[in-house]
């Protein structure tokens, strides 16, 4: 069996894009603009081992299989076979192809590209989101290189959705339109005090600094974050309000703020531990104080219990879990706050993704030469993905305000007065 059939059966004869293999077959539309292409032999151990979307990752990411031409078009034109998780062959279908193509090419085991998750060095850890492991799966995504995220996400440094106030809006105006509408929602004014948990590189800590006098503090589990966001507080001449610390949010003192902004972090908690989440945040406000709450969900809250075995678990997220809306509006609710406000963001988070991946294409040599062709690969393959599941509600995106009562009094302005101003 030639190549050229196996994809066939795989993507079907009519399939929208080129395709040619190492042995000299081809298939595929050849007036398609992106072309999929099997460099070696080993495309197939990995593809035999773990049919479906983790066996084509591990191929790509080893170099083994190529995208030529735009990867978020390639995959949106295959995106059925890419995206699915199940096993794209019948026994049937596989036993005949290693028969056609030759058995020892199926049995030859191949271990999974370093760029993968060793899930018994997890294991090892402790159970799912104690704080090592936690720390561990922070490391693993966070830690790649400040200088490789400086390339992919711009001058903000913020690895979040960003807000575009219009479709012109350029993916720096649109993450600083995010951070003032966060700010907004939030009531910052100066003299307040601000926590940001999951700081990252310290955007949302500098904004509120800088735009609103605001005394912040943000806490994130990775060093190389703490580190560079400490730097840019120095540069920017904002010590005297503006403070990042390499620390757990869970040893933050309680009863000390006025507002605190959850920005992606609820995504590394896990469904067992949002409850006791909230609950420690409501504790660290004081009455009055507000959270805004803005993460990544699932588009309905009774899907299937969520898996810890998939690519994005893998290779980018180690132990992250999505919920629906609704369930963490209700944990929300539980813990003490009042919800005053919700949105879905989901469109502007495909628009921010597919910004970043223009960022790591007009960037990949420099890329590659700072995290190696496998690492900027899995990136390559993630974002493009990501953008996909966001424009067809694969995934959502949430910000969820809720407000701790001072008594009965919410502080709340009679009708919302959040959006910023257009540019």
């Amino acid at each position: 069996m030639r190549l050229a059939e196996m994809f066939e059966r795989l993507a079907g004869a009519d399939a929208p894009v080129r395709f040619r293999a190492y042995d000299g077959s081809t298939a595929g539309d050849p007036d398609s603009e992106v072309a999929v292409v099997v460099r070696h032999p080993a495309a197939l151990n990995h593809i035999a081992q773990a049919p479906g979307a983790l066996g084509l990752t591990r191929a790509y990411v080893a170099g083994y299989i190529d995208v030529e031409g735009d990867m978020y078009t390639a995959l949106r034109a295959l995106a059925d076979l890419v995206l699915s998780d199940r096993p794209t062959l019948s026994a049937g279908e596989m036993l005949r192809i290693v028969r056609d193509i030759g058995w020892v090419k199926f049995v030859n085991r191949l271990p999974p590209p370093p760029q993968e998750v060793r899930r018994s060095r997890l294991a090892s850890l402790g159970l799912r989101h104690s704080r090592k492991r936690d720390a561990e799966a922070i490391h693993h995504h966070y830690d790649v290189s400040n200088a490789f995220y400086e390339l992919v996400l711009g001058e903000s440094m913020t690895y979040t959705c960003a807000v575009y106030p219009t479709p012109q809006a350029t993916l720096e105006q649109a993450q600083f339109h995010k951070h003032e509408l966060v700010a907004r929602k939030l009531g910052l004014a100066p003299g307040k005090r601000l926590l940001d948990v999951g700081c990252g590189w310290g955007g949302m800590v500098i904004h509120a600094a800088r735009e609103h006098g605001v005394k912040a503090l943000g806490v994130t589990l990775s060093k190389e974050q703490a580190e560079w966001a400490q730097k840019r507080i120095a540069q920017e001449g904002l010590g005297d309000l503006a403070e990042v610390r390499h620390m757990d949010y869970r040893d933050v003192p309680d009863g000390e703020y006025d507002a605190i902004s959850s920005i992606g972090l609820t995504e590394h908690v896990g469904k067992k531990n949002v409850p006791a989440y909230f609950a420690a945040l409501y504790d660290k406000l004081v009455p009055g104080g507000r959270l805004l709450n803005h993460c990544i969900t699932r588009p309905r809250n009774d899907l299937p219990p969520f898996k810890h075995n998939g690519v994005i678990n893998r290779y980018v997220f180690p132990d992250g879990e999505l919920e629906g809306p609704g369930w963490l509006q209700t944990a929300m609710n539980d813990a003490g706050f009042e919800i005053r406000h919700q949105e879905n963001l989901r469109e502007h988070y495909a628009r921010t993704l597919r910004d970043w991946s223009a960022n790591l294409d007009r960037n990949w040599d420099a890329a590659v030469r700072e995290v190696g062709e496998g690492t900027a690969r899995v990136w390559r393959l993630y974002m493009a993905g990501c953008v996909l599941g966001f424009e067809r509600n694969v995934v959502q995106l949430h910000q969820i305000l809720g407000v701790k009562l001072d008594g009965t009094d919410a502080h709340m302005p009679l009708r919302p007065d959040f959006e910023p101003p257009a540019l």
